[in-house]
């Protein structure tokens, strides 16, 4: 047991050396989301050459893709808690039961989402109030098929959190390579309309992006043939799942749901104000956002890996390498973030011309970066500390802190969007408010953890 790598693939968290632990865990997930960035900004630079129009309308789809995140996150969160902390007590059995209700709760969460998506396109665009014909087109096709088709992405988000939670990294981020190939060649290819395919453009970006989700599902299920340690393994989809168990997966996930809905709900608000600057702002908030996602991808990977570590430990009564595994994952994601605040405030052009090929559309995407560049490692602290608060069944800690302070943006962006600063307030807002939130959790988990140490007597 003193070994950190077992013979069976998984990691052992809960003994030896805390940093090998958590950067075996932590390396391949953390790969996983530069694949996921890799996905994101792969489909983005090839619709830019389509227009900062098409920009803006897969922005504004795509903001439904990004909401139904909130739904999976109860079955993804509440599955993967539960199953790293039994792993930690020893408890296979009743871990399985966790996998087997988190699963069914993502399947049919996913097929209720796609159906509803489905059925109500046109008034849930609405919302945006999208003017420009091409801007609505884009966004309805975009929409359509990959809200519709949702249940891969559902089936990808809740694997992966399992297989976390059992000390296996490594099988999801090789799932998301072949994904992430499979993406790459046929972005081009259908997007664009190449060899004796034909140029189908947003309908082209949205299919290939499907299906590389179809694709990385199947290599992780696959990959089960030869995971006989792993509890998923045993999860049969019609099984009866102990009622205690579901009880359970909805009390630790529907604080995580709530957060990340309501989280994306306020974006949405926000993308609405910025549509009222333009379809080059709505592009710029949209792609921004991707670009970002270098720095948001890879610390939220690493609260993933904090997530398992905390949860087995602490279903160990281990609280020092809780402590002592916090404190290492925020010094090494606080580094991360002011890595890419340089980035942003020293390239911001050369970034934004990746995906934009109109200057006053570069200039606004320009002044994204740089100010959003300032609130990176808050932002980097923010999310791991919410997997290492979430290890610890607070989720309902995590989702009253993200809540109220993303809220504040709203009232925010509306105070300075109305000053000189124009669209540039926007951007101010969303800045404050990340700062913010990563000093209030910082705080909030070392106050957390004395409490626990403190009850549990454990020193």
């Amino acid at each position: 047991m003193g070994e950190t790598k077992k013979k069976t693939g998984q990691i052992n968290l809960t003994d030896g050396p805390i940093l090998k632990a958590l950067a075996s865990l932590s390396l391949p997930i953390m790969a996983s989301a530069f694949l996921g960035t890799a996905y994101n900004i792969t489909d983005m630079a090839w619709i830019g050459l389509l227009g900062s129009k098409a920009v803006a309308g897969v922005g504004a789809g795509g903001m439904y893709v990004w909401l139904s995140q909130g739904l999976v996150a109860l079955a993804r969160m509440g599955g993967q808690v539960n199953v790293a902390q039994c792993c930690g007590k020893g408890d296979r059995e009743r871990a399985a039961h966790f996998a087997a209700g988190a699963i069914q709760l993502t399947v049919l969460f996913g097929i209720l989402f796609g159906v509803a998506c489905l059925l109500f396109t046109d008034p849930l665009l609405g919302f945006f109030a999208l003017e420009d014909q091409e801007s609505y087109s884009a966004a309805r096709v975009y929409m359509q098929v990959t809200c519709g088709l949702i249940l891969f992405s559902f089936m990808n988000l809740t694997l992966t959190g399992l297989f976390t939670a059992q000390g296996d990294s490594k099988t999801p981020f090789l799932a998301n390579l072949i994904g992430l190939a499979a993406n790459m060649v046929l972005d081009p290819i259908w997007i664009l309309g190449i060899g004796p395919f034909p140029r189908m453009e947003v309908f082209g970006a949205a299919a290939a992006t499907v299906t590389a989700q179809f694709i990385v599902m199947l290599v992780m299920l696959f990959s089960l043939k030869k995971r006989r340690d792993n509890v998923v393994r045993e999860v049969r989809l019609f099984q009866r799942v102990p009622s205690v168990c579901l009880k359970e997966i909805c009390r630790i996930g529907i604080p995580t749901a709530l957060q990340s809905t309501v989280y994306c709900m306020i974006s949405m608000v926000l993308t609405r104000m910025a549509s009222g600057f333009g379809a080059g702002a709505i592009a710029t908030f949209r792609v921004g956002g991707q670009i970002e996602s270098l720095s948001w991808n890879t610390a939220d990977g690493f609260g993933a890996a904090l997530n398992a570590f905390v949860g087995q430990n602490y279903g160990a009564g281990k609280m020092d390498r809780v402590k002592r595994g916090y404190a290492l994952a925020v010094r090494t994601v606080i580094l991360w973030g002011a890595l890419i605040l340089l980035i942003f405030v020293l390239f911001p052009r050369q970034l934004s011309q990746m995906f934009f090929h109109e200057e006053e559309v570069i200039l606004v995407s320009i002044s994204y970066l740089v100010i959003i560049g300032i609130c990176e490692p808050f932002m980097c602290v923010e999310l791991t500390t919410v997997g290492a608060l979430s290890g610890l069944g607070r989720t309902k800690l995590c989702s009253i802190i993200s809540i109220l302070l993303t809220g504040a943006r709203i009232p925010l962006a509306l105070i300075l969007c109305g000053t000189s600063l124009g669209v540039t307030g926007l951007w101010w807002a969303l800045t404050i408010s990340s700062v913010s939130k990563g000093i209030v959790f910082y705080i909030a988990f070392c106050r957390v953890i004395g409490k626990t140490r403190g009850a549990s007597g454990n020193s």
